[in-house]
């Protein structure tokens, strides 16, 4: 007798980073662990960016969620090209939704540009997610996210990881997001990563995985 599929009771969205794509991501990840992630209840999305102009690369067109002036945490944000992102997200989300998955059992994460458009997401478009993790991210000074998380109550647990050796966003950027974060009341952990640039690691995409499956059990 054939076995009948588990449907999916949980869902976790895995924002890649600048000028990569989801399955790009998604063999990272199978080559750091051997395996996929764990968790048959889980349906594990890996979307990819539309082509767009990013400044960063001198304006070429690349893979990524949004536009920015600059890689700086000093810099601002492009708030019309930051819309566009969210509309992004809020459909995958709805997606999801619409397949039976609450909001509640729906975690957004992503590295990089991924790990920002993910808090983003758990922290200014949509407060009632089970959690936002980032690895080798962080905001912008006068993100509008500090705005809102100010305002708002209901905040998903973030898992924030960040490479001490990283050169592209600089380790002390992640630490000062997570920090103010956690003064404005959002709940988590920020794990700095030795000997580690930018870039996943085995250690910390398994530690993912297990908050993952603590919080989507």
């Amino acid at each position: 007798m054939a076995s009948i599929m588990r449907k999916p009771s949980a869902s976790v969205i895995f924002f890649h980073g600048s000028g990569d794509t989801g399955p790009n991501v998604l063999e990272w990840v199978r080559g750091l662990i051997g395996r996929d992630f764990n968790g048959s209840h889980i349906k594990y999305v890996f979307p990819t960016a539309p082509m767009q102009e990013y400044t960063p690369f001198d304006g070429e067109m690349s893979t990524v969620w949004f536009n920015r002036e600059s890689v700086d945490i000093a810099a601002g944000e492009d708030r019309s090209s930051m819309s566009q992102s969210y509309d992004i997200a809020k459909q995958l989300i709805q997606h999801e939704v619409d397949q039976g998955i609450p909001h509640s059992r729906i975690i957004v994460g992503g590295f990089s540009m991924g790990g920002a458009l993910a808090l983003h997401t758990g922290y200014h478009v949509t407060r009632n997610l089970a959690g936002v993790f980032a690895h080798s991210s962080f905001l912008n000074r006068k993100s509008v996210v500090y705005e809102s998380v100010e305002a708002g109550s209901t905040l998903p647990e973030l898992c924030m990881f960040h490479g001490e050796d990283d050169k592209v966003v600089e380790f002390q950027w992640g630490r000062e997001t997570f920090d103010r974060l956690q003064e404005l009341g959002v709940i988590g952990t920020f794990t700095s990563l030795n000997d580690t640039a930018h870039e996943l690691k085995k250690s910390s995409i398994l530690e993912v995985e297990q908050w993952i499956l603590k919080k989507l059990p």
